[in-house]
């Protein structure tokens, strides 16, 4: 029996790696920008999370008529007031690499005496076969930390310290990473939406 094809909405190639890794025991083919020579960049535009996971999830459906899945992740640290929260991959500029928003976020951060404490927040939306929208986030605690550690993982990985852990999240190998992260705990919670409505 053919797999069920489900198209994730993402060009980053470390998103995709982590959605196919937590997927990979189920009965869903996973497709993304690599399978189409004409797959739609997506300006993000909006003003929060769920706004931009809309905005990509819906140029995908609305280009190629087929199921997909898409989400936008921001890191909220509390002594930035939530930033750079909607902003976290642009947190230093447009064409910002991870090491340069992962400077900045030090920099500010030592501006503050406040607690550290932070969390990624993960909003997921899945688009059926009918073109209706159906939404999940997940979250992970931590704190911010000055000092890069680990080699694994990307974006703030590396400065994300979990404490119940006592690792950065790149200091975890990516199956651990996979089985706490904040899209992770997204993921799994549409996924029961995502088998029902493609495979029964």
């Amino acid at each position: 029996m053919p797999k069920t094809k489900l198209i994730i909405a993402t060009n980053n190639r470390d998103k995709l790696a982590e959605i196919k890794d937590i997927l990979s025991d189920t009965d869903i083919e996973v497709l993304s920008a690599a399978d189409y020579d004409d797959f739609p960049d997506v300006e993000e535009t909006g003003q929060t999370l769920m706004e931009n996971a809309l905005l990509k999830a819906r140029a995908v459906w609305d280009k190629y008529h087929l199921t997909c899945v898409a989400d936008d992740t921001g890191l909220e640290v509390d002594c930035l007031g939530g930033a750079p929260g909607v902003y976290s991959s642009r947190y230093a500029g447009e064409n910002a690499t991870y090491d340069d928003n992962c400077r900045k976020l030090i920099s500010e951060v030592k501006k503050t005496t406040d607690a550290r404490t932070a969390r990624f927040r993960t909003v997921m939306v899945f688009i059926d076969k009918q073109r209706n929208a159906h939404t999940a986030d997940g979250v992970i605690e931590g704190e911010i930390i000055e000092t890069k550690r680990g080699q694994n993982g990307f974006g703030y990985d590396p400065v994300f310290l979990v404490p119940s852990l006592g690792k950065t999240l790149a200091e975890l190998k990516p199956f651990e990473k996979n089985k706490i992260s904040h899209r992770h705990n997204a993921l799994i919670n549409i996924l029961p939406v995502i088998k029902k409505k493609l495979i029964g």
